[in-house]
């Protein structure tokens, strides 16, 4: 089964500036039990995903073709 994404903006990296850069495009994966602990599971830096506060992030919309260029990139 394919997890949903989502795609985010970085806001704040503070005590994370090696893993997240302020103002790029994450892809945020659907984990509802991190979510619950206001975190967000980020495919970062590393091209592995881990929990990062949501707090750090903003939800962003994009037109369905950019976002799927995005995606594919």
């Amino acid at each position: 089964m394919a997890q949903a994404k989502q795609l985010v903006v970085c806001i704040d990296n503070k005590g994370y500036a090696a893993s997240l850069e302020k103002r790029k495009i994450y892809i945020a994966l659907r984990d509802a039990g991190a979510e619950k602990h206001g975190l967000l599971r980020i495919v970062d830096e590393s091209g592995e995903d881990y929990l990062y506060p949501k707090t750090s992030f903003r939800s962003i919309a994009l037109p369905q073709a950019v976002k799927k260029a995005v995606l594919a990139a």
